[in-house]
């Protein structure tokens, strides 16, 4: 029937379907239970018989030898048969004792006497004397020498005799309650048992065994055990036909499952068109399944998942003659921030309806997630796709009478012959990307073996920070704080260098790296414990340490520092910890908590580089900082008329916030001398001093303080 038959029937109907099929699934498993029931049953029956036939068959030949062996010991340890061993009538008493018995002794068919020079002194089989040596070959030489080593224990082990397969039970003739003499010469019994057909008859009857038989080699089909030599080979085989009793069960129960298997076979048929329509069902739920597993709900583009899978399809046909276009939204955040994420996703919709615009028919366009996009085009289709992208998110977006502007940045690579997988593709593409974003918004930049080169070298200088960190080999220079009036040392500020055997790294360098490798909080501590002990030596200067705003995401970076100055006793009300405008936007409540515990202690801040980024007012005052230090570039801007006034007025907004000033990159006479007219109450930079070595400082404050 086709779907559009089955879409049209009632729902009563489908209902009954699914009903149907859940009958029939019930069925199936009835049956298969059943089934395997009847099977693990019937298995496990023979599977008991069968052990236990093995089982009893391991005791019969255990018990023959037991027998045997027990009887060999009664006839070798005995006082009167070794007196008369080694008396004159030697031979006489082997041939009454033991050889002539054997006409009908249930114990042992044969009876041999070795003298100890290994002659044959009596060998008699069913009362005739016989050649043991060639009846037996070198069988018996060989249990005889074990024998001589066994002790009061006879040795056992089956042979091969001219008659078939024998047991053999060999030892040697010794006083009950004496020990011979070592070297006295001793007199070998050897008893015979062969495994003729009475045997196996008596093992049978006993044993509960059916149709007992020796063979070489075991057949596939029958059960057997292993008969041994005397040095524990393999000798041949005892075998048995199984008993099977499941299959005897089988039988019984046969026609009831005959039935019952008809009875199931007559409900399968009739409700087999019914599983068609279930499977049909089915088929269209996992169709719907799939499309949601690699469709986004929101723009209803691909996923990441979608367009991955078929990007792996594209580069495993050997036909991946495409560009991916990677594209992320500059200024997203803000507007989720400002708007809420209501507009957000309206955003993101307008988005994707107007780059859909600008794509050919056959590209594959995916959102990844939040504010990320993924275009694939075949490599011709679309030379100047970044460019138009960027353009077309440049222009405003209206939004509830709100007009948004947003931007792009957008990294492309070419699948060449040497990408692997669509993860290989999109992690080259995710490069670019960064370096775009890294040049400012609206950039597209497009993936080159320089990138992966950066890359490494990038994860190269890691691998070289984390183990210069694990040795401790990150020093510390101190740079002097000035007061503006007074012009003696105040402070230091101390700074993280890596000078390593290679030559030094600049901070510029390294800093931003151990930031995106996680190791900004090992190395903030570690520079900050530097720092600290070497400030204990200057009672009268404060300390300045610059923190990432990275450490303060951290929960535990305040506990972290309360710990360590507990641990050394450093006054909390001497340091200062200068963090960046950064901290105010990508985290401002983790910062707010951390600045207020740490300034329960004592514990100082000051804003760093003010007057490069965005800071407002209402930050200041909300997070109310200790101190703010100046940036460089608002100093060296006192060289025109319009930069000192800029410089007047941010002093000015201190003074009226009631936060000092601290002055960075104070680098000639008439930059010194501008800045205390405007109120600046410290000074930094190369005029007054450069950083230097914790002994350099100590000297320092030695002359300024005279």
């Amino acid at each position: 029937m086709s779907t559009l038959f089955f879409a049209k029937l009632p729902l009563r109907i489908r209902v009954v379907i699914a009903v149907t099929a859940f009958f029939l699934a019930v069925a199936a498993i009835l049956a298969v239970l059943i089934a395997i029931s009847v099977r693990d049953m019937t298995n496990t029956a023979t599977s008991i018989d069968d052990a236990r036939a093995k089982h009893a068959a391991t005791a019969a030949i255990g018990a023959l030898q037991e027998h045997l062996s027990a009887t060999a010991r009664d006839n070798t340890v005995w006082d009167d048969g070794y007196e008369h061993m080694t008396s004159p009538e030697a031979k006489e008493f082997s041939d009454t004792t033991w050889g002539k018995s054997t006409v009908d002794n249930p114990l042992f068919d044969a009876a041999i006497v070795v003298t100890p020079q290994q002659a044959i002194l009596s060998s008699y089989k069913k009362g005739e004397e016989f050649d043991p040596v060639d009846f037996f070959g070198g069988s018996l030489a060989d249990i005889i020498s074990h024998a001589k080593t066994s002790g009061r224990v006879p040795v056992v082990s089956f042979v091969r005799s001219m008659d078939g397969l024998a047991i053999m039970a060999a030892g040697m003739i010794q006083p009950y309650n004496r020990t011979p003499a070592a070297g006295t010469p001793l007199y070998t019994l050897v008893l015979v048992r062969f495994m003729s057909a009475e045997t196996l008859d008596e093992i049978e009857q006993t044993f509960d065994l059916d149709e007992l038989s020796v063979s070489e080699t075991p057949e596939p089909h029958m059960l057997s055990v292993p008969l041994k030599d005397a040095d524990g080979n393999t000798l041949t085989y005892l075998q048995w036909e199984s008993r099977d009793p499941g299959a005897m069960i089988y039988g019984l129960v046969y026609a009831y499952l005959l039935a019952a298997a008809l009875v199931l076979a007559a409900f399968l048929v009739a409700v087999l068109v019914t599983g068609f329509f279930a499977v049909r069902m089915l088929q269209r739920s996992t169709d719907r399944a799939r499309h949601r597993a690699t469709h986004d709900v929101l723009s209803g583009l691909l996923n990441r998942a979608g367009i991955l899978e078929l990007l792996d399809r594209a580069i495993a046909s050997d036909k991946a003659e495409l560009m991916l276009h990677l594209i992320d939204l500059d200024g997203f955040k803000g507007v989720n921030d400002a708007w809420g994420h209501a507009v957000g996703d309206e955003l993101i919709k307008l988005v994707a309806a107007r780059v859909k615009n600008e794509l050919p028919a056959d590209a594959l366009f995916a959102r990844l997630g939040g504010d990320e996009f993924a275009v694939a085009t075949p490599l011709h289709t679309a030379p100047d796709l970044a460019r138009k992208i960027v353009e077309c998110v440049a222009e405003p977006f209206m939004i509830g009478g709100r007009t948004i502007e947003i931007g792009a940045s957008i990294g492309t690579v070419t699948a060449e012959n040497d990408v692997p997988d669509a993860l290989e593709l999109l992690r080259r593409a995710d490069m670019a990307l960064y370096t775009a974003k890294e040049g400012g918004r609206g950039q597209a930049v497009t993936f080159t073996a320089e990138l992966d080169n950066d890359r490494l070298m990038a994860a190269e200088l890691e691998d070289r920070l984390r183990k210069a960190l694990d040795r401790g080999e990150i020093q510390v220079a101190y740079q002097p704080l000035f007061d503006a009036k007074a012009g003696r040392v105040v402070g230091v500020e101390a700074l993280a260098q890596w000078v390593p055997i290679t030559g030094r790294v600049s901070p510029e360098i390294f800093i931003p790296i151990a930031e995106r490798s996680g190791l900004i909080d090992q190395l903030g501590m570690q520079v900050l414990k530097t720092a600290i002990e070497q400030a204990q030596q200057w009672k009268t200067l404060a300390l300045s340490v610059n923190v990432s705003p990275i450490q303060l995401r951290n929960p535990n970076f305040p506990a972290d520092v309360i710990r360590l100055l507990e641990k050394t006793g450093f006054d909390p009300h001497r340091l200062t910890l200068e963090i960046t405008e950064g901290v105010l936007m990508s985290n401002p409540d983790q910062a707010r908590r951390a600045i207020e515990t740490l300034r329960t202690i004592g514990v100082k801040f000051a804003l760093d580089d003010f007057g490069c980024g965005y800071a407002s007012i209402g930050a200041l005052r909300t997070f109310g900082f200790d101190r703010m230090k100046i940036d460089r570039s608002l100093v060296s801007g006192l060289k025109n008329r319009e930069g000192s006034e800029v410089l007047t007025a941010t002093i000015s907004l201190a003074h009226a916030l009631n936060i000092p000033v601290t002055a960075e990159g104070v680098e000639t006479p008439e930059q010194m001398a501008a800045l205390k007219q405007t109120g600046c109450d410290q000074l930094q930079g190369f005029l007054l001093g450069k950083p230097m070595s914790g002994a350099d400082i100590a000297a320092l404050v030695r002359v300024s303080a005279a």
